[in-house]
């Protein structure tokens, strides 16, 4: 396989990361009553350590240039001292604060059953499988987007950044844009980390290592549609109610 059918063949899986409820989730038409259920999720399956998982791909990695690379993103995530001033993990919580939510739930999720297959995909990819299966997971699939090939081509569509004032949280939820400091964060970060985990996959990964990777990262993405699947359903949203003009 040579590098560019590497790259090819990743862009393909991360093109398959979307869900046929996230319109749901992006227009309003989740209740506020259930959106906390989504939000809890999200934070205990892998917001709330996912420096930790990146700190496991750090330390399985042998490679100087790749580690460096794995450190500045464990540093802002775990710190936020480049550019967010607060962890990520404390950031995320600020929208549960901001829609006025109960923070001590987020202190005791009890996660779904396809939320806790999902969290085992991840340990065991992250954990026993190398680290280029590790660093792929972590700073290619979770971190990243189904638009992951506008870094490499000017012509396919880039991911959508509306205005603060225009996200969803904002628009049909009523949480104070100041509530979005991860966002801002993300923002600030996003493309150096993605342009970052592409560096390490192409550049660093062996050529024998290269169908792993992909057998681990479609691995992760079937985990997450189940999951997905359970989020939506846990927050009453069905596939006829998307479809509605």
């Amino acid at each position: 396989m040579t590098r560019d059918e590497f790259r090819d063949r990743l862009l393909e899986i991360m093109e398959r990361k979307q869900h046929w409820a996230w319109p749901a989730f992006t227009s309003g038409l989740v209740s506020k009553a259930k959106l906390h259920l989504h939000l809890e999720q999200e934070y205990a399956v892998y917001v709330r350590d996912f420096p930790v998982l990146v700190g496991r791909a750090y330390v399985q990695c042998p490679i100087p240039a790749v580690r460096r690379e794995l450190a500045e993103n464990l540093y802002e995530e775990e710190t936020g001292g480049l550019h967010a001033g607060k962890p990520h993990p404390e950031l995320f919580l600020e929208y549960p604060k901001g829609l006025g939510f109960d923070l001590r739930r987020f202190e005791t999720v009890e996660l779904l059953p396809a939320a806790r297959e999902y969290r085992h995909a991840l340990d065991r990819l992250t954990t026993s499988n190398g680290w280029a299966v590790s660093a792929a997971v972590v700073t290619l699939f979770i971190e990243g987007t189904p638009y992951e090939r506008a870094l490499f081509d000017p012509k396919a569509p880039a991911r959508p950044e509306p205005p603060l004032e225009a996200h969803p949280l904002v628009r049909h939820y009523g949480m104070p844009v100041e509530a979005l400091a991860l966002t801002r964060a993300h923002r600030g970060v996003e493309g150096q980390h993605r342009l970052s985990a592409w560096r390490v996959m192409l550049d660093h990964v062996p050529a024998d290592e290269r169908p792993h990777v992909l057998e681990g990262l479609e691995d992760a993405l079937q985990a997450w549609l189940t999951w997905r699947d359970e989020v939506a359903r846990v927050c009453g949203v069905t596939r006829s109610a998307i479809a509605q003009p």
